[in-house]
């Protein structure tokens, strides 16, 4: 129904509008009796085949929401009606900040792919804070954080802290977003020293709190072979918790989209089926060089349970949905979780 009837239809409008329309619309369905019985009822799959235990925590189930749907924390116990095993908030940045100029958030209906360059848009922490208030524990909830778009490069690791040390109640897992290509300034956050300074800063936060929470990485699709050498060393190096590959990515090789098209969109990162197999690739090559010595949560183009399958396969412990989600539905978590249980 969602592919044959609700995504031509939703399809048909802005991308961005259609995004909170959805959020609206869902958020009033949920309100109605027993309507969240039936998501659940129809979505969710339970089975003991399907419990991970990854930094320490239980995991109901391996697929997660990535970063950048539910930017605001806003819809994560409806979301989790829909078989998720856990949902990452964010990115959450100090202050509320616009992001970049519309229009920003393209489809490649062709290549089963989105273009975005939302620039961290997002109502800063302390609306995040007063939404995960109302957590009801659904779901294991992590927290994706960043700094705001015009600090100053010497101001980069408090803007972390600040979101690290307010969140630390709220969520069960943080993610160090340092691989968006969509905000300016981004340099220094590339740079292995000041990435080791800035780990090192959160866990010594960390450890000020009577229960540490997991840190994890978020990465690029597109290092090359010596630059994915290096976060293996990092990870290792400061006993981070894992990583996350991969974000979003600025290559447009291959795509079915006219030249035409890509010119008129613009820059911004690519996400979705094309770049399946390079998110897989970075994932196996982590996995390898580190003898499998750090979970990975793999995401990037899992439009199927076979993609997903592979992406665990290639060393991942976790596996996110975003574009998939968006062009699949709902049922995809449901065949993911459903193709584990049968494996």
């Amino acid at each position: 129904m969602y592919k044959s009837l609700i995504r031509p239809l939703l399809f048909k409008f802005d991308p961005e509008k259609v995004h909170y329309f959805t959020f609206d619309l869902i958020k009033f369905i949920s309100k109605i009796p027993f309507v969240t019985a039936l998501i659940r009822s129809r979505y969710q799959v339970k089975g003991i085949g399907l419990q991970r235990e990854v930094f320490g925590l239980k995991f109901k189930n391996p697929v997660g929401l990535a970063a950048g749907f539910d930017k605001n924390a806003v819809l994560y116990n409806e979301l989790a009606d829909f078989g998720f095993g856990f949902i990452e908030i964010g990115t959450v940045t100090p202050k509320a900040q616009e992001g970049n100029p519309k229009k920003r958030l393209f489809r490649l209906k062709d290549d089963k792919g989105i273009i975005n360059r939302m620039g961290f848009n997002n109502k800063g922490l302390e609306a995040a804070i007063q939404q995960l208030q109302k957590n009801k524990h659904k779901v294991i909830i992590g927290g994706n954080i960043g700094k705001n778009t015009q600090t100053l490069p010497e101001n980069y690791t408090e803007d972390y802290l600040e979101c690290f040390n307010a969140l630390h109640p709220y969520v069960d897992y943080f993610v160090l977003n340092v691989s968006c290509p969509n905000v300016s300034s981004h340099a220094k956050l590339n740079d292995k020293e000041y990435l080791t300074e800035l780990i090192q800063e959160v866990q010594k936060a960390n450890h000020v709190f009577d229960t540490q929470k997991p840190i994890v990485l978020k990465i690029a699709p597109d290092l090359n072979p010596t630059q994915l050498d290096e976060i293996v060393e990092l990870v290792l190096e400061t006993k981070l918790d894992g990583v996350i590959a991969s974000n979003t990515s600025v290559s447009r090789d291959g795509l079915k989209a006219s030249e035409e098209r890509l010119k008129e969109i613009g820059n911004g990162g690519l996400s979705g089926q094309p770049i399946k197999d390079k998110s897989t690739e970075v994932i196996r090559h982590l996995s390898e060089k580190s003898n499998k010595a750090f979970p990975i949560i793999g995401v990037g183009g899992i439009h199927s349970a076979k993609d997903a399958l592979e992406k665990l396969d290639a060393g991942a412990s976790l596996v996110q949905l975003y574009t998939g989600f968006i062009y699949e539905g709902p049922k995809l978590v449901k065949d993911i979780n459903k193709a584990l249980l049968r494996k």
